[in-house]
């Protein structure tokens, strides 16, 4: 590797180090429960937002008045 990429990951290393160090000191000045929010955060980003129930039930109901109409013909 180059000196001059050598020295920018180190310099962008430090720098990243620093602000994770600001906000972890930043977020202790917090309510407790602000806190426990702020690092459950990502946890309860990995989950799927389910979709919402009421687009389920319309689709269903599409599908019984398709199956009526078969049956009818």
């Amino acid at each position: 590797m180059n000196w001059v990429y050598m020295c920018a990951f180190i310099a962008g290393a430090i720098v990243l180090l620093i602000l994770m160090y600001r906000m972890v000191v930043w977020a202790k000045k917090m309510p407790k429960g602000a806190f426990l929010f702020m690092a459950l955060m990502p946890l309860i980003a990995l989950f799927p937002i389910p979709p919402p129930q009421f687009k389920n039930i319309a689709k269903a109901k599409q599908e019984q008045r398709k199956k009526q109409r078969s049956e009818e013909d």
